[in-house]
């Protein structure tokens, strides 16, 4: 018995299309839910960089059923009116990090900054907001501030507040599109290993007693490492052995 094999299609004008639901402030997720397919499937077509960092090719082609189910999206019909903060904060974050002020953005969308940042502080904002932060930020985000206005003492004051907060820049999200929106995805933007290290020995010592040494064999890194990793980060040397 035989099993016939599904039809497929060219994969670039359904890339096209999802590009342009991107642009309308649609994620992975969010298309994924309303074609009722699974959100790799979708980041598939535009990411040949999976998040585990392996290089695939770019999609040639696809299913016609996947076809059809994406390209019968139309922004206009299917963004609701309230969606999930999350996206356009980290939009708004990372537009910040580049040098782009926050009153700039909303401006740009028509906004205030004020108005902006209470909206950024609520759990859901109006599909129309989190569509216009999407659009300005798929504008802004290759665009060097100072050709928008911006002067270099506050795009230079806007990149030290985001690099202090460690909001991930614009080319952190283009790899990582498919979690955008996913509140329960933490950015590990700007942090080292010794952080991670220094984090590890101080809950692996404060919990299980271990001193410095057995912490180390552990964590697999050298006692000097750790040393090292707490004379760079002094807040998790706290309350822990020598």
């Amino acid at each position: 018995m035989t099993t016939s094999t599904p039809a497929r299609t060219d994969a670039e004008p359904v890339r096209r299309h999802i590009r342009a639901l991107y642009a309308a402030g649609f994620t992975d997720r969010r298309i994924a839910a309303l074609a009722g397919i699974a959100p790799e499937t979708v980041s598939s077509f535009t990411r040949p960089i999976n998040r585990a960092g392996n290089r695939k090719g770019v999609k040639r082609t696809c299913t016609t059923d996947v076809a059809a189910k994406i390209l019968a999206l139309r922004a206009e019909d299917a963004l609701p009116g309230l969606v999930d903060t999350t996206a356009t904060r980290r939009r708004v974050q990372a537009l910040i990090a580049i040098g782009w002020p926050i009153e700039h953005v909303a401006r740009h969308i028509g906004m205030t900054g004020n108005h902006l940042r209470l909206a950024m502080g609520r759990p859901r904002v109006y599909g129309r907001t989190a569509q216009a932060v999407a659009a300005a930020y798929d504008e802004l985000k290759n665009k060097r501030p100072h050709r928008g206005g911006v002067s270099p003492i506050e795009a230079a004051k806007a990149r030290r507040r985001a690099e202090a907060r460690r909001w991930p820049r614009p080319a952190y999200w283009d790899e990582r599109m498919d979690v955008i929106d996913d509140p329960h995805f933490e950015p590990m933007y700007g942090v080292t290993r010794r952080l991670i290290i220094a984090q590890d020995a101080n809950e692996v010592m404060r919990f299980s007693g271990l001193t410095r040494e057995a912490a180390a064999e552990r964590l697999g890194v050298s006692k000097a490492y750790i040393d090292h990793a707490f004379r760079d980060h002094p807040e998790y040397a706290v309350e822990v052995a020598a």
